[in-house]
């Protein structure tokens, strides 16, 4: 456990996090929307401080990144909790295990200076913070993100983007790489399948691009609600104007049976995703791919 970095103290012991985009109001003694941030007597802790959920060492490709390091294995890190509670969450068993308030899941304890050292012996070029929103294990990833950089490793970001400005300025100086997930392109999908909204994620990536950090964008293509041709040249053109056409997407293939509240729907048609790529580099994207789907990949 540790205190927060980023928080606002309120009257009557209530304080206001300022962690993500949700802006959680915690009354003393409970939790935020992430299940993980909990305000004990008018203090803000993280209960998830070097207390992993997940810890793999996996190719660059998987998270994915297809530009970035390519070819290299990346020391993949994750704590339990999460700050949206998307539907179709493939990870839903650690990012939604603290919710509503249990006692936080982890498999392994281990400090910052841990997680560098093992990556320095697994001579792994880089630490990814994945599986489940970084932003929610803030401190433990900073702390850790500020040794790996003193210890020439690259970090990278598998993110939802739904963090706010004052979090985006502390791992910025930090940060090499992110991919992003962009999942739909309306706050209605935001709101009904992700538990959040558009507008502070398509924001954060333009301030990734605008620090520099490489930016590799996904979209999850879930069958029904967001494979539509709007979406996909919503987010082709976002891509290409905000971000630059240099910036790849990733479109990739939903699985039913491994969703958490989306069993019903059927896995994405490739054609789907073969629309998307068209449509992606109809729009002057120089890098689309399609994801999940086993001996095809396209640029």
């Amino acid at each position: 456990m540790k205190e927060a970095y980023l928080y606002k103290n309120l009257s009557d012991r209530k304080i206001q996090c300022r962690n993500c985009a949700h802006y959680c109001l915690i009354k003393s003694n409970e939790r935020g929307i992430c299940g993980v941030r909990e305000n004990r007597e008018g203090k803000l802790f993280s209960l998830v401080y070097a207390k992993l959920a997940a810890v793999n060492i996996d190719p660059i490709e998987k998270k994915p990144f297809f530009h970035f390091l390519p070819g290299s294995f990346s020391l993949s890190i994750a704590t339990a909790g999460c700050n949206f509670v998307c539907k179709n969450c493939q990870n839903w068993d650690i990012s939604q295990e603290p919710k509503p308030d249990k006692p936080i899941f982890s498999s392994y304890e281990l400090p910052p200076e841990e997680i560098v050292k093992m990556a320095l012996k697994n001579k792994t070029p880089s630490i990814s913070y994945t599986y489940v929103e970084p932003t929610i294990f803030l401190e433990y990833a900073l702390d850790t993100m500020q040794l790996a950089k003193k210890a020439g490793l690259k970090n990278v970001w598998v993110t939802n983007g739904f963090l706010s400005p004052e979090a985006f300025d502390l791992i910025a100086p930090y940060l090499d790489a992110a991919n992003v997930d962009l999942k739909g392109f309306s706050d209605e999908f935001y709101q009904k399948i992700c538990g959040g909204k558009l507008k502070p994620v398509l924001e954060t990536l333009k301030r990734m691009k605008k620090k520099k950090i490489w930016v590799e964008v996904t979209t999850l293509v879930i069958p029904t609600l967001n494979d539509d041709e709007k979406t996909f040249k919503n987010i082709a053109n976002f891509i290409k104007k905000e971000l630059g056409p240099e910036t790849p997407w990733h479109v990739t293939q939903f699985s039913g049976a491994i969703s958490w509240q989306l069993r019903d729907l059927p896995d994405t048609p490739v054609e789907t995703l073969k629309r998307a790529y068209e449509i992606g580099k109809k729009a002057g994207l120089k890098y689309v791919h399609i994801g999940n789907v086993p001996g095809l990949n396209t640029e």
